[in-house]
């Protein structure tokens, strides 16, 4: 099957390394352009485009794919995607808002010959539509979430579901995590469907049992200790890797990497313990703190970086 990718971080990147593995033809992918990452801030080319490349596959980079901020250069793209003439649009994590002309770009697949666009969302839709699921569903204590193979259409993440798939959310599972497994489930999920791609139909999503995963923001890294302990423990992990969680100490931003709840009955922010990790009241219950951050530094094991931060039992922070 000719199929035009459009994709960027590494969950997108497992989804067209196996459909390059099951033998489709990918003649071109889209891709978000390079970003300034690292402490250097080198210019680092998405998860996406260094695999397409390394097979040798065209890649694009637009900065936007609508007429009324680009008109010339929308316009160009939109006819490339359309001279490629592909069965299929696959998107995984793009990044961008698809028009409705790039949309009908491809031929078409499934029983009616109308999935012209297909999408990998990374949850069980339609919980959690919107830009970050992954993360959410672990901040809200969800029990599992999954993969959906999406029929697309203008809406934000509101088209019609051709598969599922389903996974358990583990209690050590993070967002990195669950990301790749989800990356690796979703694109399995992406080249069975495609093996009968005449076969495949879809059902609109129910009214009922929607929610929407914000972006995550820097600002809601900053811990409320007034929050129960169990709560904040969910955001640890859902905030991993970004954007973290962290409070200030002596005028230091310390970040905290790893954590789990127990016991503690005092004011919120006392600090309970500094015995081989920091141990801090919460609303209820508290937070025991085992790997930590100090500005400029590595991650450390709390009692390493203790030695050099004083806290003292009973503070409120």
């Amino acid at each position: 099957m000719k199929i035009i990718f459009a994709g960027t971080p590494d969950f997108a990147a497992e989804a067209l390394k196996q459909l390059i593995e099951a033998g489709h033809e990918i003649p071109l992918v889209l891709t978000q352009p390079d970003r300034p990452s690292g402490r250097g801030m080198k210019l680092t080319p998405s998860p996406v485009r260094v695999l397409a490349e390394s097979h040798g596959i065209r890649v694009e980079t637009p900065l936007t794919l609508s007429l009324k901020r680009d008109p010339e250069g929308a316009a160009l793209m939109h006819a490339e995607l359309k001279a490629v003439d592909a069965d299929l649009l696959v998107v995984a994590a793009y990044g961008l808002i698809l028009p409705q002309a790039v949309l009908d770009c491809a031929r078409g697949i499934g029983k009616k010959g109308d999935i012209k666009a297909l999408n990998i969302h990374a949850s069980l839709l339609p919980r959690w539509r919107g830009a970050a699921p992954i993360s959410r569903a672990i901040e809200a204590g969800d029990a599992e979430t999954g993969v959906t193979l999406m029929k697309m259409e203008l809406g934000l993440d509101t088209g019609p579901m051709i598969r599922k798939v389903t996974t358990p959310i583990a209690a050590d599972d993070t967002t990195s995590t669950l990301t790749e497994r989800l990356g690796r489930l979703g694109a399995r999920l992406l080249v069975e469907a495609l093996e009968t791609p005449s076969e495949l139909d879809w059902e609109v999503q129910p009214e009922e049992g929607v929610t929407y995963a914000e972006k995550l923001l820097k600002p809601e890294s900053h811990i409320d200790w007034t929050e129960p302990a169990d709560a904040l423990a969910r955001r640890l992990r859902a905030f991993t890797p970004f954007p973290g969680m962290q409070f200030e100490h002596a005028g230091l931003v310390i970040k905290v990497w790893e954590a789990e709840c127990t016991a503690g009955d005092a004011p919120a922010g006392t600090v309970l313990s500094t015995d081989g990790a920091l141990t801090v009241a919460c609303g209820s219950g508290a937070l025991r703190m085992t790997v930590l951050q100090k500005p400029g530094k590595p991650r450390m094991a709390a009692s390493a970086v203790l030695q050099g931060v004083s806290f003292t039992v009973g503070e409120v922070l």
